[in-house]
């Protein structure tokens, strides 16, 4: 019997106490994560290696872009909620063509999208000051 992976372990309390604000900023960084290690794929000259690493983690991105669009509140959110809910289907769109194609180029594009996305949720979650500068630098450096 094996005890548990003390990350693992940070990483679900960490979830199942953050505030909604901050679980949306995991979610970007998680996905931005992903797509990372999709990238590192491609340096892999066997072929399964190759497809698996691509395919799955690309995949665990494309999980969590449309757990984000799927907690828009469209009811409340009006154009803006529009707007992302749009933005979250051309992610995913992207990244299934470059999951199909085997090509990096949507990968890198969604990337550079989520990392502005993080930014701004950042930035917003420090002007409110609901979470402390230390603990998202904290957040976004694990």
């Amino acid at each position: 019997m094996h005890s548990p992976n003390p990350w693992q372990s940070y990483r679900q309390v960490a979830t199942q106490t953050a505030p909604p604000g901050q679980l949306v900023l995991m979610l970007y960084e998680g996905a931005i994560r992903f797509l990372e290690r999709a990238l590192s794929g491609f340096a892999y000259d066997d072929p399964a290696e190759f497809n698996l690493t691509i395919n799955n983690n690309v995949q665990r991105a494309q999980d969590i872009i449309r757990e984000l669009d799927a907690s828009l509140n469209m009811a409340v959110g009006g154009p803006f909620a529009d707007n992302m809910r749009r933005l979250y289907d051309y992610l995913d769109r992207r990244l299934m063509e470059s999951n199909l194609k085997k090509q990096d180029g949507g990968i890198r594009e969604v990337i550079k999208h989520l990392a502005v996305l993080r930014d701004a949720w950042c930035g917003l979650l420090q002007g409110q000051g609901s979470v402390p500068a230390q603990v998202l630098k904290e957040q976004l450096a694990a």
